[in-house]
């Protein structure tokens, strides 16, 4: 518990007083956001915004979890590491799509070819090595399993798992990539997520298999308490660069931020083995995306749009409603998939079930 308030804290003040300086930076090397002239017209005038926020929060996330470890003098783990790998990985493809943006100064980085081939590598990578590595109890960061609450059903094989992983990690990466349209909308939505993912890994290690026996109900999962402080880190980090990126944002998370917490709650869902809960948990970034493809969709077989814009924030917006009281009812949303997805991952503990 101690290394989870360290890691949350330390990766807050890092973030908080980190941000401000990477603004001045970003200003002064000129690397203002790029806005598409087909997104809302309101938008025009976020232009030149600093961008690539989220290089702050991974940095103060990185720095957070390492410096608690030696604090509190614990080892970091297999789990814990591979899941900031991921998060890492997937940051610097979004960042080097940033940098396209604002170096070219057009609204379009890496093409989508060659991002999706960035996200397959690093995502590739996670899937295999999360299959090795077995603790002492052979347990491995991941397994071959779907899950829902726990592992179920036949193994799928190494084969089926790693392509189901990167449909995971894709979906995820761009989901919250389209999430984030709107100042904070984003930020605050993951970060309910990874506050679950604290709970859910602490609860983990309270009835761990390893710890309880094969208790009913007791959970086979590597290292719950790294991940909880894995989330906590990043939760800080999140919580600091808020404070900057809430309406009137300051400064964009840009892809290096959106791909990388894309990354990071889709690795503590592997871990966790709560692959399906996940989509419960992540409601918002779900609801979001299944606007474009429903927006798409239509209009390629009717020729008619069923939103004014997608992803669905900027329907509201072209619908008169302020960009503030959009980006606080769709937290609201979001708080309340968490809600849900926690009450089903607890309702199996509550007596009488």
């Amino acid at each position: 518990m101690r290394t989870i308030l360290v890691a949350s804290a330390l990766s807050l003040i890092i973030a908080l007083l980190g941000t401000p300086l990477w603004i001045r930076l970003v200003r002064r090397l000129g690397y203002g956001q790029m806005i598409r002239e087909e997104g809302p017209q309101a938008h025009l005038g976020k232009r030149g915004t600093p961008t690539m926020g989220g290089t702050v929060f991974i940095v103060a996330a990185l720095v957070g979890y390492l410096i608690a470890h030696l604090a509190t003098t614990t080892r970091p783990t297999v789990s814990g590491v591979l899941v900031l790998l991921l998060m890492t990985g997937l940051g610097v493809v979004g960042f080097v799509d940033d940098y396209i943006k604002v170096f070219k100064q057009r609204s379009l980085g890496l093409r989508s070819g060659a991002k999706m081939i960035g996200i397959i590598i690093v995502g590739a990578v996670f899937a295999l090595l999360s299959l090795r590595f077995p603790n002492g109890y052979d347990i491995t960061p991941a397994t071959t399993h779907l899950s829902f609450l726990r592992d179920f059903g036949p193994s799928i094989g190494p084969y089926l798992f790693v392509g189901w992983a990167l449909l995971m990690i894709a979906g995820t990466s761009n989901a919250v990539n389209l999430t984030d349209g709107l100042d904070g909308l984003a930020a605050g939505a993951v970060g309910s997520v990874l506050g679950a993912y604290v709970l859910i890994g602490n609860w983990q290690l309270r009835n761990s298999c390893t710890l309880i026996g094969l208790a009913p109900n007791c959970y086979t999962v590597r290292d719950p308490l790294d991940l909880a402080v894995v989330a906590s880190a990043v939760l800080g980090a999140l919580v600091g660069f808020l404070w900057w990126n809430a309406p009137p944002a300051k400064i964009f998370m840009g892809d290096t931020g959106s791909l990388g917490l894309g990354g990071v709650i889709v690795g503590l869902a592997v871990m966790t083995r709560t692959q399906l809960l996940f989509i419960i948990l992540g409601g918002l970034p779900v609801i979001i995306t299944l606007s474009v493809i429903i927006q798409v969709g239509s209009f390629k077989m009717t020729g008619k749009r069923v939103f004014k814009m997608a992803p669905l924030q900027h329907h509201f917006e072209l619908s008169g409603w302020a960009e503030t009281t959009i980006v606080v009812r769709f937290w609201l949303i979001s708080m309340l998939c968490v809600a849900a997805g926690l009450a089903l991952f607890y309702i199996e503990w509550m007596p009488g079930h």
